[in-house]
């Protein structure tokens, strides 16, 4: 997950004055989409980007005007195709990007605070704020298809913009074999933060996992400490019912986007046998998907971790 209102958020609180910039629409081949961030401090110093290298210099020059007059603006940038390969673009495209000072005429600090303490507690939260910048607020009971979907965006009905600040992603892999070792570091480059649980202490080691989370516990007390929500996925792939049943009563139960099973065809029916005699209903057991992984004709540990990284994509972007 960016960073960008954190650090808004300790640029502000350290004396500094700040400016959030935000792409709130995109047309043809901007390159960042529709939330992404740029925060500039009053000395020039930023993070992050609305363009990918295009127009933050001039969006840098729009903030710090924005923090001497304390006002909200409303940017929109255009790059022709005949000039879209001297800044980086395959073709022409547009964005409009909402430039919003930090303080009490604009994004209210405690607001900031709020936004960010909500994020830390892996809330989900929208922040709707008018293009005039004339209102904000943050939501928490509404925008449910967007915060599914990850989607940011202008509000049609209203004309607001909708800013989703989702939780991070996270995967949990129950079973510290090979193919969790490349599902490890494919996960962590598509945006999710990786956790290994296996209580087998060889398998689970700093020394195969050196860049994830790992839990040395038996895979459901570990669940349950992790706290699965729909902003996780779970990948079993021990091949032992005495480590992955415990795991999957724990994940059915939760509200986990994917859940995903090592195993043939015939070890998934012998798997949904077992779950349905300790009373496991049907419907709900149907939300494993098992064999885990698109069915890509994947034969090496490295091609199984893509198969099953590209079906927790599917699974969370066209549910």
């Amino acid at each position: 997950m960016d960073r960008i209102p954190e650090q808004a958020l300790d640029w502000a609180e350290a004396g500094q004055p700040v400016a959030l910039a935000t792409v709130v629409e995109t047309w043809g081949s901007a390159p960042r989409r529709a939330g992404a961030q740029l925060v500039v401090a009053g000395d020039g110093t930023m993070m992050g980007s609305v363009s990918g290298g295009c127009v933050e210099g001039a969006v840098v020059v729009e903030a710090l005007e924005a923090i001497e007059d304390g006002r909200t603006r409303l940017l929109e940038y255009g790059v022709s195709d005949g000039d879209a390969f001297a800044v980086g673009l395959a073709c022409g495209g547009t964005i409009k990007v909402l430039v919003e000072p930090v303080g009490p005429e604009a994004l209210p600090l405690e607001m900031l605070r709020d936004l960010v303490a909500k994020r830390a507690s892996r809330q989900a939260v929208a922040y709707e704020v008018a293009l005039d910048g004339s209102t904000r607020q943050l939501i928490q009971d509404r925008h449910s298809d967007r915060l599914r979907r990850d989607r940011s965006g202008v509000d049609e009905e209203t004309g607001r913009f909708i800013a989703i600040h989702n939780p991070p992603l996270r995967l949990v892999i129950v079973g510290a074999v090979h193919i969790a070792q490349h599902l490890v570091h494919m996960a962590g480059e598509a945006g999710f933060d990786p956790i290994v649980v296996d209580p087998r202490e060889a398998f689970g080691s700093p020394a195969r996992f050196p860049d994830c989370d790992l839990m040395n516990d038996w895979p459901d007390a570990a669940l349950h400490e992790i706290g699965l929500d729909a902003r996780s996925a779970v990948v079993l792939l021990t091949h032992d019912p005495k480590l992955d049943d415990p795991a999957l009563h724990v994940a059915l139960e939760s509200e986990a986007f994917y859940i995903g099973a090592l195993g043939s065809t015939r070890t998934q029916a012998s798997r949904l046998a077992r779950l349905e005699e300790a009373g496991v209903a049907p419907d709900q057991a149907a939300r494993i998907h098992g064999p885990v992984g698109l069915d890509i004709g994947a034969a090496s540990p490295a091609e199984i971790a893509v198969s099953i990284l590209a079906q927790m994509i599917q699974s969370l972007r066209r549910p």
